[in-house]
């Protein structure tokens, strides 16, 4: 083969080489296109205006006893200021209220074992097991209006006296940035304890497209 005929047999070769990478390209550029552009289907991706319509984001909350014991008694403490009436709570195997009464002209040691309870809206009912004044001897409901009349407690937080039980409605406990507490599990036997924790969007500066 001459000279002349293998420099052309060498240009055909690398004229095929470039349009078939140029060919190879063009095909890409289209598809990539297509995926772009091409109208998706429903069924494939989630509908993002049900998303949307979400207005916080929900978090479970692990603790042990210690680390509740020492949160409600430093809320309790703060709540009562210069209350006369003091009173604190141990969580054990069960909740155990201490603290005094007035009653008689007098006041005397109080000590409530009470159940936990979860609620299905994520509310707690802490129901009696165990009353007593010092040495006195009351029915327990009378126990439980004494306390429903002399210690201060919290606006989500009501004293049944007739139930013999305590209602705290722990969602509606008025948090900063509108955080909503739930209860979700409270075991003291196994210190299993844990809590929902929801956190509205516009909390986080966050502004969900309406409808």
């Amino acid at each position: 083969m001459s000279d002349r005929k293998q420099r052309l047999s060498i240009r055909n070769r690398w004229k095929k080489l470039f349009y078939g990478l140029l060919a190879i390209n063009i095909v890409i550029m289209i598809s990539l296109l297509l995926l772009i552009f091409w109208p998706v289907s429903e069924n494939e991706f989630p509908n993002t205006a049900d998303q949307t319509e979400q207005e916080g984001s929900e978090f479970v909350i692990r603790t042990t006893k210690q680390n509740l014991n020492d949160l409600v008694n430093a809320y309790i403490e703060k709540s009562l200021g210069n209350s006369n009436h003091h009173y604190r709570i141990s969580l054990e195997d069960d909740v155990h209220l201490i603290g005094e009464l007035p009653v008689f002209s007098t006041a005397v040691p109080l000590s409530v074992h009470l159940e936990p309870l979860v609620q299905e809206n994520g509310d707690l009912i802490l129901k009696q097991k165990s009353i007593s004044v010092g040495l006195l001897e009351l029915p327990n409901q009378k126990i439980m209006e004494y306390m429903d009349k002399y210690l201060p407690m919290p606006e989500w937080v009501t004293i049944n006296p007739e139930d013999q039980e305590i209602y705290v409605a722990v969602t509606e406990m008025d948090l900063q940035s509108n955080l909503v507490v739930a209860v979700q599990t409270i075991d003291l036997e196994a210190n299993n304890l844990a809590f929902k924790l929801r956190v509205p969007y516009e909390t986080l500066g966050i502004d969900m497209l309406s409808d």
